[in-house]
Order: C-alpha cells, then sequence, then structure tokens
C-alpha cells in the first residue's frame, strides 16, 4: 500500500515502545507535512544522540558529559587530569559530592529514576539495573547487571540498598532474585512502602505516592 521507503520509516517507528503501525504511519506522514529544515533537525539532534550521549559508568544513566573547554571551570572534586577523566565518566548524580554514598536505590529503568528524584526525598545514589525477569524466563536473568551490581557494592560504603521496582508479577520475581543475590553482602536491603498499588508502575506514579513510598520503605 505504501511506497518502500515511508513502509520501511513506519516498521522503524512501530518498534517503538508502545507504538503500533497505525501510529507509527502518524509520525511519517507528519514528518513529510513538515519543512525540510524541521527535519533535518530531527536528524541532527538524533545523530547527536549517539554521538553526545553516555551511560554512566557507575549506575548506568544516561548523561551529556559537560563541555569543560567552553564552561572553563574547575571540577568540584580535583584539578587533576586523571580525576576529570574519570568524573566524564559519570552522571552528574555520581559525581555530585553531597550525594549520599551510603544509600543506593535499584531500579528497573531511567524513566523510573527520574519520577523519584524529583520527589526531593532520596538523596543517595542509584543503580540501573537494565531490565527485569520473569519467573518462567532464566534467558531475563542475563539481561539484568547483576555483576557490575555486586562488584560496585563491593568496593563502596554502601551500607543500605532499596530495591525500588514497579510491585509486578515480574517485578516481585526480580526482588526476590535481587534479595538471594545481596543477602551474603550482609547489607541492609529495603522495598519501597505503602502508597505504591499493586500492578503500578513507578514511571507514573505522582510525586506524593512515591515520597510515601521512599518514607515507608521496610
Amino acid at each position: 500500500m505504501y511506497s518502500p521507503t515511508i513502509q520501511k520509516l513506519i516498521n522503524l517507528f512501530a518498534k517503538f515502545p508502545t507504538i503500533g503501525p497505525r501510529t507509527a504511519a502518524r509520525f511519517v506522514f507528519y514528518l513529510l507535512r513538515q519543512p525540510a529544515e524541521e527535519t533535518q533537525e530531527l536528524l541532527t539532534v538524533i545523530a547527536n544522540l549517539k554521538e553526545k550521549i553516555r551511560l554512566c559508568d557507575s549506575c548506568f544513566k544516561s548523561f551529556e558529559p559537560p563541555a569543560e573547554a567552553s564552561e572553563g571551570k574547575e571540577s568540584e572534586l580535583s584539578s587533576s587530569p586523571s580525576a576529570k577523566a574519570q568524573e566524564s565518566k559519570l552522571c552528574e548524580i555520581c559525581r555530585n559530592p553531597r550525594r549520599d554514598k551510603t544509600t543506593i536505590c535499584l531500579v528497573e529503568k531511567e524513566t523510573d529514576l527520574i519520577p523519584i528524584e524529583k520527589t526531593k526525598k532520596y538523596q543517595g545514589l542509584y543503580f540501573v539495573l537494565g531490565g527485569r525477569v520473569s519467573a518462567l524466563k532464566k534467558t531475563d536473568f542475563k539481561k539484568l547487571r547483576t555483576d557490575k551490581l555486586l562488584e560496585r557494592i563491593k568496593n563502596s560504603e554502601i551500607s543500605e540498598i532499596i530495591i525500588a521496582l514497579n510491585p509486578t508479577t515480574e517485578g516481585e520475581a526480580t526482588v526476590l532474585y535481587l534479595e538471594r543475590k545481596l543477602k551474603p553482602l550482609n547489607i541492609k536491603i529495603t522495598r519501597l512502602g505503602r502508597g505504591l498499588p499493586v500492578g503500578g508502575e513507578l514511571e507514573y506514579a505522582d510525586e506524593e505516592t512515591l515520597s510515601s513510598a521512599l518514607e515507608s520503605r521496610k
């Protein structure tokens, strides 16, 4: 029905989360109606996304390293070249000296981290697991950054681990798996408390609900 070029772009858009073929087609025809300069701007931003955005070496949150040359500012932590090089690999949260280095919050994906930050109730560090597991799919365990997590905790001063996963079936399966992996470390493990409904998603929870869940963790 569509030309090969249009259909190919529809297929690509349809791979996006929650986007079906019909919505993907609307995206394509919307782009066709836009001026060439706006389409070019979109292409440039997408290219920059892959070129400029990195994953934090410590928590795996995506971030854009500061342009030190243009800012002309010295690091708060150190002015040595080696320290600056190491700092450039860390996101704004991990390199912030005012964050509580004794607490780490585990989230499934970055979109779960953002609403927790917006509550301004949590001042510790994070770790993005990169997925969740199903009780029936052993291949899911390989998707989690479990080894990276254990390595980070062992080489730190962390005294509390907050497991902030969605209260869904897969979320609960992931929590049980993480608790088994983390138990030998003899570190306090807590979970978000009351406030999050069963089956809910952190990404869509409001700030008041998340604040309550953080304060009543157990």
